[in-house]
């Protein structure tokens, strides 16, 4: 066994579990793999991440910007094969495919690239991950000689990236534990919505609710519809797409606010399947909440704060407007957006939620 393959082998096990050392990994992956390059990427659903090593930055950004994700078939040949190893682009297509497919013809050769070596990995967290070497289209199709180097080495890229999955789902549950422990009902949701963990709280309060395709569910019709399109906009927006759920009551539970909160990502970590947490405040509560408590739970304005707590303790909207020192109308359209973030339709629900009641049936 060499020193090189040695050292390569630490600097994958390193790369694990600090995912900041991936670009420098990668690079040594492609020296040992006789390649310009070499890429790790992750799939799950329509999300799709990667990591390069720097010969491949401006590659990279090059295939995102230009659309090629939505052409790129050869992660699905290599998924299909089911193969325990690296496989080349002759062994998912024939020549003639290669050659008149535009990603090989209009994208790889034009930048000097054209065949490649690549290894296809799933782990228990769901996600599919991609092992690439590319190499420059001048040198010829990637030997059997490579291919056997690579492959000493591809049990060791499966375990680092399953470790690494490990790694981060022991963090979910922590997360959720620390938050079970100050009383907060918390759940940690994937990118498609499932439930990565869940403290005891949240399954008090929601049981095993899941919807089409595992993904995480509220028991009320109404409430699932929002957490739904919240999870949406996760995926579309997730720094502009933290909301605030109200829940109607249900049997002996009080209602609650579901707050859905996104995670950010190391963008190269690609292995933290977690996209949001969703916290849920019960409200048992039997007196006006504070204008800073309205604020947070359902990301209201400070003057949209003062006209919920003002609907709530009977004031009429003329009324409100004049200790507000503004108009009526003003009111009336704050009032129309306290109603929106709340997801209710009549002022009567509004204060049966906000008193920590139970809301009329719409």
């Amino acid at each position: 066994m060499s020193i090189e393959f040695e050292t390569l082998v630490d600097r994958v096990y390193e790369a694990a579990a600090v995912p900041g050392l991936w670009p420098a990994t990668l690079a040594e992956l492609s020296s040992y793999g006789e390649g310009g390059g070499a890429l790790l990427f992750t799939s799950q659903g329509q999300d799709f991440r990667f990591i390069a090593s720097p010969e491949l930055d401006g590659f990279m950004t090059e295939f995102m910007a230009g659309g090629w994700v939505a052409h790129n078939d050869r992660p699905a040949r290599l998924f299909a094969k089911q193969h325990a190893g690296f496989l080349t682009d002759l062994d998912v297509y024939t020549r003639e495919e290669i050659d008149r497919n535009p990603l090989f013809t209009d994208f790889l050769r034009p930048r000097g690239l054209g065949w490649g070596a690549a290894s296809a990995i799933s782990v228990p967290s769901g996600e599919r991950i991609v092992f690439d070497v590319e190499r420059a289209f001048a040198d010829g199709p990637v030997p059997a000689s490579v291919v056997e180097r690579l492959n000493a080495v591809r049990p060791h890229l499966a375990r680092a990236a399953a470790l690494s999955a490990r790694l981060h789902l022991q963090a979910v549950q922590g997360a959720v534990d620390v938050l079970a422990s100050v009383g907060l009902p918390a759940a940690v949701l994937g990118r498609q919505g499932q439930a990565l963990a869940m403290n005891q709280g949240c399954q008090a309060l929601l049981g095993t609710t899941l919807r089409e395709g595992g993904r995480f569910g509220l028991a009320d019709t109404g409430a699932d519809k929002l957490l739904a399109e919240a999870l949406d906009c996760v995926a579309a927006a997730p720094l502009l797409s933290a909301r605030s759920i109200p829940m109607p009551a249900r049997e002996d539970e009080p209602p609650a606010v579901v707050h859905v909160l996104p995670l950010r990502r190391s963008a190269r970590d690609l292995f933290t399947a977690a996209s949001a947490i969703v916290i849920i405040t019960p409200l048992t509560q039997r007196q006006l909440p504070g204008l800073s408590v309205l604020e947070g739970l359902f990301d209201l304005t400070p003057a949209e704060a003062r006209v919920a707590r003002g609907i709530v303790g009977c004031q009429k909207v003329d009324q409100i407007a004049k200790e507000a020192g503004t108009s009526a109308q003003t009111v009336r359209s704050q009032l129309k957006s306290v109603m929106a973030k709340t997801g209710v339709g009549r002022q009567a629900e509004l204060v049966r939620l906000l008193s920590g009641t139970v809301l009329a049936a719409p």
